[in-house]
């Protein structure tokens, strides 16, 4: 008897000040789609609220996805460095994580608003369209690379780590 393949959901999360920006992809078809864009400030209750309409959002699509993992953007400075915003990524996803329940990995988002800005540069959509997409389309564009990555390196490099808090592999620099 054959068992069909386990298949993983791929959730990417592109933090934004206002605006966070939400793809998905799977394990079999590796093509990373633009899902929602989540209209909720970073910093209301201290990232709770987006937390909480991230959770809803998974719960409410892809519940049951029996393995799912996320990827969040992992904001570095063109040369590789990280940035002031990348303690707030990782610490982010740390929560995301540990609210979940479930493996996270920071991903380089280096340049993927500039993508979905490329992507959207010919569409004819007015300025407030493209506004609304450009997060969803920087998410895939940041899942689109993480995938592409995972499947041509046997390991995570310094710009693909896991942090879960459940497993004992995780680490992220600095600790």
């Amino acid at each position: 008897m054959a068992f069909a393949p386990r298949i993983t959901r791929y959730i990417a999360i592109d933090l934004g000040d206002r605006r966070t920006g939400l793809a998905v992809a799977d394990s079999q078809t590796r093509v990373a789609s633009p899902w929602k864009t989540l209209e909720v400030p970073i910093e209301h209750e201290g990232g709770e609220k987006l937390i909480r309409e991230i959770e809803r959002s998974i719960l409410r699509d892809y519940a049951s996805a029996r393995a799912l993992e996320i990827v969040v953007g992992l904001p570095l400075h063109l040369d590789g460095r990280e940035s002031d915003r990348s303690k707030l990524a990782r610490a982010f996803a740390e929560r995301v994580g540990t609210r979940l329940e479930r493996p996270v990995h920071l991903a380089d988002e280096r340049l993927t608003s500039k993508q979905a800005d490329w992507a959207m540069g010919g569409s004819g959509l007015t300025h407030l369209q493209k506004k609304r997409r450009r997060d969803a389309i920087a998410a895939a564009a940041l899942l689109q690379g993480f995938l592409d990555r995972e499947s041509t390196d046997s390991g995570h490099d310094q710009n693909e780590e896991r942090a879960h808090p459940n497993d004992a592999d995780s680490q992220t620099q600095g600790d």
